[in-house]
């Protein structure tokens, strides 16, 4: 019976952007706002691009909107992105150690901050905190295993 093997790997381009603001603590959150910022604001081209495809005719004013949009985005989640890194950095130095939980506390004060941001109740900016630190203390297990 004949044999036959598919191999192959799959990685991450790895992006590294070199802006010295002085501060480790200024870099790497200037760092995460413009790695994430890039990212949501590719997600909303993808996004607008999808729909004036779908519709069959471009304008100027889909790509003015679609121009808005990316701007708001990417300044949104890099702003997000921006706060995470800086916040799991100061806790990292603050504890002298680098563990998931730098991590947890991180996304605790990040989805605490957007939430109370956005003018929610204290019940609600407590579900946020939790889903911040679930999320980011999951995401640096998954990034610890891979």
């Amino acid at each position: 019976m004949p044999w036959s093997r598919i191999s192959g790997s799959v990685s991450s381009p790895q992006v590294d952007v070199v802006i010295d603001m002085g501060n480790p603590f200024l870099n790497l959150a200037v760092d995460g706002f413009l790695k994430i910022g890039t990212v949501a604001a590719t997600r909303a081209l993808a996004e607008d691009t999808f729909h004036i495809v779908r519709k069959g005719s471009v304008s100027s004013n889909d790509f003015e909107k679609t121009l808005k949009k990316m701007c708001k985005e990417g300044a949104y989640w890099g702003a997000i992105g921006g706060v995470y890194v800086g916040t799991e950095y100061g806790v990292e130095r603050i504890r002298g150690t680098r563990d998931w939980k730098n991590a947890m506390i991180g996304g605790a004060v990040t989805g605490a901050l957007v939430s109370a941001v956005n003018n929610n109740k204290k019940d609600k900016i407590a579900v946020d905190a939790i889903t911040g630190a679930a999320i980011a203390t999951a995401a640096e297990f998954i990034n610890h295993f891979t």
